[in-house]
């Protein structure tokens, strides 16, 4: 796997890779730098690129040797796919290796919510116990939860929520579930206790101000997948309105999130971006990006490109 200079071909990661996930996958052949400085980049052959990093033409040009760019993950949105496309670099992806670890946070932020641990916590905490009124936890049994895209990940919230007593509904305008009624957006947002989303990036927010407005009063909303899709100013109007009963997010439209009114509620639950990166979905999700990288530079193909298509049609 040595380079054509009869070096390591380098490998970098662009965003936080932790070493131990990725060496075993990449081989005793690869440099891995983790920290890269311009002449790093410059030789790299390989990327692994986290879901904050923002790869454009100018990263490109930064790396005029990469042949392969491995996200951690399924979201594309900041790699510039076209361009990666037009220099034959694929663009690979680890898809399933976090479904279950997302699904998961979900499901644990509504449940959290909908039992009002956040008001229940600060009631005990600030020494108000005895003195305020206790917070009334709602019931997960008998509450309908809408789950917005019924891919690898919906699927899995959907059993989740049916062990803990939800009744499930779904919308998916390219999936129909089979056991599980289906619905329009617009019924889902007016009938569901819960609300989870789990589809891709929209060119316009998937929720607006008139599709919120119409939401099941003190609805609890769910967002581990885009930020874009409902844009958090208005989150925090319909929290204040009474129109939203709680809201849980792990997406945020720059990350690190600068700090936001909305997460001084008490009835609101963030997380920075973590819900897929458990111990077992991220050592997944690194080996997958691993494999992928390590393929190519062996001559072969990543199993999952997003470009896939593309590339074999430019080298034909």
């Amino acid at each position: 796997m040595a380079d054509m200079n009869g070096g390591q071909p380098v490998v970098v990661g662009l965003g936080p890779v932790d070493p131990a996930l990725v060496t075993e996958w990449l081989g005793d052949d690869v440099r891995l730098v983790t920290d890269p400085s311009a002449a790093d980049l410059a030789e790299a052959q390989g990327a692994i690129v986290r879901a904050a990093y923002v790869v454009d033409r100018a990263a490109l040009d930064a790396m005029p040797a990469l042949k392969v760019i491995a996200r951690t993950g399924v979201g594309v949105e900041r790699v510039d796919v076209a361009a990666a496309t037009e220099r034959g670099i694929p663009v690979a992806i680890t898809p399933g290796s976090n479904a279950r670890a997302v699904a998961e946070g979900a499901i644990t932020l509504a449940a959290a919510l909908v039992k009002r641990v956040p008001q229940e916590h600060r009631l005990v905490s600030t020494g108000q116990w005895g003195t305020a009124p206790i917070p009334t936890p709602g019931d997960l049994l008998g509450s309908r939860l809408g789950v917005v895209g019924y891919g690898r990940i919906g699927r899995i919230v959907a059993q989740l929520g049916q062990a803990l007593g939800f009744e499930v509904s779904v919308h998916d305008p390219y999936i129909q579930a089979d056991d599980l009624p289906n619905r329009s957006l617009a019924e889902l947002v007016a009938e569901s206790d819960v609300l989870t989303l789990h589809v891709p990036e929209t060119d316009r927010p998937l929720l607006d101000r008139d599709l919120l407005w119409s939401a099941k009063p003190g609805q609890v909303l769910i967002n581990c997948s885009r930020a874009g899709l409902v844009d958090i100013d208005l989150l925090d109007e319909a929290l204040e309105a009474g129109v939203l009963g709680g809201v849980g997010l792990d997406v945020f439209a720059s990350e690190p999130a600068p700090h936001h009114p909305v997460f001084d509620r008490d009835n609101v639950l963030v997380s920075p971006h973590v819900t897929g990166l458990s111990v077992a979905a991220s050592e997944a999700t690194f080996r997958m990006a691993a494999q992928a990288v390590a393929a190519v530079l062996a001559g072969g193909r990543p199993e999952f490109a997003v470009n896939a298509a593309e590339l074999v049609d430019a080298n034909r």
